[in-house]
C-alpha cells in the first residue's frame, strides 16, 4: 500500500481516484447479447450459458426439488447464521415502512401520498469465486417486505448445472418467487425484456462484474430501473491514534479481497499507526486463502497522513465512500460531519463485516462517489410513492383564480378552461 503524508488539497482528486471501469469499450459486445435475448428468448439465453458459463442445461428454471436439495445440503450452523441475519435485516428495513400523512394545505384541498410496492422486481447474484448469498437477503428481504409481487432470481449455474446450495437457501428464507440458472449479461437482458421462461420486471437489483454494469446501463436507458450505477467496492478506515492496528488492517484487507479492482484507503492523522498498520497488513495478509486476489487489490490502495481530524474529515466528504469505518475517540462526534457516504460504522467493533451480512442494513451501497447523490437500497427502492389530491367546492374556489392566472401566464388555455369550466358549474 502507498503512502501519501499530508498532500495538498490540489491533488485529493487525483490522490483518491477510483480504479477505472471503463464499460464504453465493452459496449459492443454487451448490445450484441442483448439484443439477441430481446429477440431470441430462451435460445438465446442457453446458448450463452453455453458459451459464457461452459454449461449445457435443459431448463432454465430451478425446480422445487432442486430447492428442497439444496436446504438439504447447508450446515445447520450457516442455516441459523442465515436466518440470524435475515431477521435483522427484516426488522431494519420493517421500521422504513412508509406512513402517509393526510395534508390540507388549503381549507377544502387535501393532498397526500401512497406508498405501492413495484410488482415485478429482478435481482442479480453473482457467483464465480465468491457466490452472494448474502446478497439475496439484502434484495428479496425488502422486496418482500414492500410487498413486491413477483420476486425474480438470476444466478449463474456451477459447470454441472447446479446453484450454489446456500443462494438456494437463503432465496427460500427471504421469498424469492422464481429462481433461474442464468449469469451475466444474458441475465440482465433476460429480466429486462422477458423470455419464454423469464418474467420481465420492472427494475433490477444486484451487483456484478463490469459486463453485468455495462448491461445494466444499457437497458435502463429505456427498457427497465436499475438500483444504481455501480463500481468497484471501497472503503475508507478513518483512524487516530487510539486505532488498534489490527482491526483497521483486518478492515483494509476485508474489502480487498472482494476483488482486484476493489479500493481500501486508511486516512489519518497519527503517523505511527500507518507503519504499524502496514505491517499487521502483511503479517494478515500471509494467512488469507485469496491472498492473489487481496495483494492486487492494495496495489491501489492508499494510507494517507493528513493533518488533523478536520482535514480528514473535509478528504472523506469529497471522496464519498461506499464504507466508512470511524475508529478514533471521539467517534460519535465525527459521524455527526459525515454528509457523503453509503454506510457508516462506527467504534473499534464495528467492522465492515456486520453491515455485509448480519447487522440489518443493507450492503447494496452506492459506489465510485455516487454516495454525494445516491442512498444505498432500502424499502424505498422497491415502493412508488404516489400522490393524491381532493378539492371540494370551497377548494376550487380558493385556489381556482390562481391556477388560471398561472396557466394564462403560460398560455396553457386548455389548463385554464380546466378550471373555469368548474368555477362556473359552481355559480
Amino acid at each position: 500500500m502507498k503512502i501519501y503524508r499530508y498532500p495538498a488539497k490540489e491533488t485529493w482528486s487525483e490522490l483518491l481516484r477510483r480504479p477505472t471501469l471503463d464499460v464504453e469499450a465493452l459496449r459492443g459486445t454487451v448490445n450484441e447479447v442483448l439484443q439477441r435475448v430481446r429477440t431470441e428468448g430462451d435460445r438465446a439465453v442457453l446458448e450463452y450459458e453455453e458459451k459464457f458459463d461452459k454449461v449445457q442445461l435443459a431448463s432454465l428454471t430451478v425446480t422445487q426439488e432442486e430447492m428442497e436439495e439444496g436446504a438439504r445440503l447447508v450446515t445447520p450452523e450457516l442455516k441459523a447464521a442465515i436466518e440470524l441475519a435475515h431477521a435483522n435485516i427484516e426488522k431494519f428495513h420493517t421500521a422504513q415502512r412508509f406512513e402517509g400523512k393526510r395534508v390540507e394545505t388549503h381549507p377544502g384541498v387535501t393532498c397526500w401520498q401512497r406508498a405501492v410496492a413495484i410488482e415485478k422486481v429482478g435481482l442479480y447474484i453473482p457467483g464465480g469465486t465468491a457466490p452472494l448469498f448474502s446478497t439475496v437477503l439484502m434484495l428479496a428481504t425488502p422486496a418482500r417486505i414492500a410487498g413486491c409481487g413477483e420476486i425474480v432470481l438470476c444466478t449463474p449455474p456451477a459447470r454441472d448445472g447446479s446453484i450454489h446450495p446456500a443462494i438456494l437457501y437463503a432465496a427460500r428464507v427471504a421469498g424469492v418467487s422464481r429462481i433461474y440458472k442464468i449469469g451475466g449479461v444474458q441475465a440482465i437482458g433476460a429480466m429486462a425484456y422477458g423470455t419464454e421462461s423469464v418474467p420481465k420486471v420492472y427494475k433490477i437489483f444486484g451487483p456484478g462484474n463490469q459486463y453485468v454494469t455495462a448491461a445494466k446501463q444499457q437497458v435502463s436507458l429505456r427498457d427497465v430501473a436499475i438500483d444504481m450505477p455501480a463500481g468497484p467496492s471501497e472503503v475508507e478506515v478513518l483512524a487516530d491514534s487510539s486505532a488498534n492496528p489490527a482491526f483497521v488492517a483486518a478492515d483494509l484487507l476485508s474489502q480487498a479481497e472482494h476483488g482486484v479492482d476493489s479500493q481500501a484507503i486508511l486516512v489519518t492523522d497519527d503517523e505511527q499507526l500507518i507503519a504499524r498498520v502496514g505491517e499487521e497488513v502483511e503479517r494478515q495478509l500471509a494467512a488469507l486463502p485469496r491472498k492473489e486476489i487481496a495483494a492486487r487489490s492494495l496495489e491501489h490502495s492508499k494510507l494517507i497522513l493528513v493533518k488533523d481530524m478536520d482535514e480528514a474529515m473535509e478528504m472523506t466528504n469529497s471522496y464519498a465512500p461506499e464504507h466508512l469505518i470511524i475508529e478514533t475517540r471521539d467517534y460519535m462526534a465525527l459521524a455527526a460531519r459525515v454528509v457523503n457516504a453509503g454506510s457508516v460504522f462506527l467504534g473499534s467493533l464495528s467492522p465492515e463485516s456486520a453491515g455485509d451480512y448480519a447487522s440489518g442494513t443493507n450492503h447494496t451501497l452506492p459506489t465510485n462517489g455516487y454516495a454525494k447523490a445516491y442512498s444505498g437500497v432500502s424499502l424505498d427502492s422497491f415502493i412508488r410513492k404516489i400522490t393524491f389530491q381532493e378539492i371540494t367546492p370551497e377548494g376550487i374556489a380558493a385556489i381556482g383564480p390562481a391556477i388560471e392566472v398561472m396557466a394564462a401566464s403560460e398560455q396553457l388555455d386548455a389548463h385554464k378552461n380546466a378550471v373555469t369550466v368548474r368555477l362556473e358549474s359552481l355559480l
